[in-house]
């Protein structure tokens, strides 16, 4: 019998919950969502998705890595990326060739339009800080509670 009294304060509390706008977990995808479709007049004409200038980001950085580094980079499990890398490879923008020390680990390098495309994409960056209007240190101070956040969720996930 008690459990059908609820206190006032509790029950909207409870109900609380359950709005969507209280849901941080929404607000997070939402932005993604944004985020990716903000990127895609830039990438379209490119011919690349925002997964794929990821990746690319991460071989201008250094070219000529393991599969298993690149995961590590985009917090990707290999059977997520490698569906990715083989779109890429097939497009002409990477190659995937064996490990010479280990010829089970599969290396990835920019191919010569890899390469070029760093040429392309060079505007991409600074056009998203133009049009993504932040007051000076907003994305500054953003940056470490994102990474907290990040850290906090892959915890959670490797618990589970």
């Amino acid at each position: 019998m008690y459990l059908c009294i609820v206190n006032d304060i509790n029950e909207t509390m409870a109900e609380e919950q359950f709005k969507l706008e209280n849901q941080l977990c929404f607000r997070l995808y939402t932005a993604a969502r944004l985020t990716m479709g903000a990127y895609h007049p830039y990438l379209e004409p490119l011919g690349i998705t925002y997964p794929q200038y990821l990746v690319l980001l991460v071989l201008w950085e250094k070219d000529k890595r393991p599969v298993c580094d690149i995961g590590k980079r985009l917090l990707l499990e290999t059977n997520t990326l490698t569906p990715l890398l083989q779109r890429m490879e097939k497009a002409g923008l990477l190659t995937r060739t064996r490990g010479k020390e280990d010829s089970r680990q599969r290396i990835v390098s920019l191919t010569g339009k890899g390469r070029a495309m760093r040429q392309q994409a060079a505007v991409i960056h600074e056009s998203m800080r133009k049009e993504v209007t932040l007051k000076l240190g907003e994305e500054k101070e953003m940056i470490p509670m994102l990474d907290k956040l990040i850290e906090e969720l892959q915890r959670l996930n490797k618990q589970h």
